[in-house]
């Protein structure tokens, strides 16, 4: 669906430039990511959505070089990552941060919390125990938990929600420019989601951090994103504002993904438009658009000829030879 590119925004401090992830299973190749590229402006969050198994969270690791490209760019602020290695690559990462989603698995379940917290410091060679400490407090006391309370605990001792909070302090102590947020509500109850969601927009706000917000709940990503972009099969299939592209989305994927969106009412009947049939594997994708073997619009154009990202209103861009605008 994809090897054009939206413009950049003015300021871009994460540009990923034709991104391919390949890795083998059974002997055989999973096309992971696909081409994708995509821009995150400075301040900006930029929403990822998809259904599982779409490459979302593998390309959040591809950027932090967690998982390696087989091509593709990943510049952030003007350097690229693809391109380092040993110290260099590790004193970058100290500006990106990820925040996994399951906080419970994410933190080592022998180690106390403050031990957890301060371990970029020590990674990042801060060797004053005082200073670690403070760090680590401070940390503790952004995302609203009572360091003295926290710091000698194991993490067996903490709810989902507290973990989750754990776990941002960690991502937050050595003060980053760049976090990535892998689905960071999706292993939480629904009550504790909407504290982490304002803790997520407080801290962004209070450390003026750059957001790439991968999810697969949409309501999720329309209440924190600037931008959104949408993700089938390894795929980008579409790019616009989150406003804009909830209120008008060109892309069959985009609309169908909107019309499952629950609503809060009992009269209200669930949409009955769902994708025909099953994904298709990503070991043998579809020639041509991916989406076309589920898509009641698909023609034998879109079976024989990959669509671009183009324009189909201001800011919003569409791989589809046929957008609904």
């Amino acid at each position: 669906m994809m090897h054009g590119t939206p413009p950049a925004p003015s300021d871009p401090l994460l540009d990923v430039k034709n991104l391919v992830v390949e890795y083998g299973v059974g002997g055989k190749i999973v096309h992971a990511v696909s081409g994708v590229s995509l821009q995150v402006a400075r301040g900006e969050t930029l929403g990822l959505v998809g259904e599982s198994g779409c490459g979302k969270s593998t390309l959040g690791r591809a950027v932090l070089q967690l998982r390696q490209a087989v091509s593709g760019k990943v510049l952030f602020d003007g350097q690229d990552l693809t391109a380092m290695h040993g110290d260099t690559l590790r004193k970058m990462r100290q500006r990106v941060q990820l925040i996994f989603q399951d906080p419970i698995a994410s933190l080592n379940p022998r180690r106390r919390i403050g031990d957890i917290i301060a371990e970029p410091l020590v990674i990042a060679g801060v060797k004053d125990p005082a200073e670690r400490r403070q760090r680590v407090c401070d940390a503790l006391s952004a995302v609203g938990l009572d360091p003295q309370l926290v710091i000698g605990r194991l993490p067996h001792e903490f709810s989902g929600g507290q973990c989750q909070r754990i776990c941002i302090a960690r991502a937050l102590v050595l003060n980053p420019d760049f976090v990535i947020c892998d689905e960071p509500v999706s292993a939480l109850d629904v009550s504790i989601r909407a504290q982490i969601l304002n803790l997520l927009e407080e801290m962004k706000a209070r450390y003026g951090l750059t957001l790439l917000f991968i999810a697969h709940d949409l309501a999720v990503v329309k209440a924190v994103s600037d931008r959104v972009a949408v993700m089938y099969l390894g795929r980008l299939c579409e790019v616009g504002p989150s406003e804009q592209l909830f209120a008008h989305p060109a892309h069959p994927y985009t609309a169908l993904l909107i019309e499952a969106i629950p609503v809060p009412d009992p009269d209200v009947r669930p949409a009955e438009s769902v994708p025909v049939g099953e994904p298709p594997s990503p070991i043998a994708p579809p020639s041509g658009c991916r989406f076309r073997t589920r898509c009641p619009r698909a023609d034998a154009r879109c079976s024989s000829e990959m669509p671009e990202l183009r324009a189909v209103a201001p800011g919003q861009f569409a791989a589809c030879h046929h957008p609904l605008i």
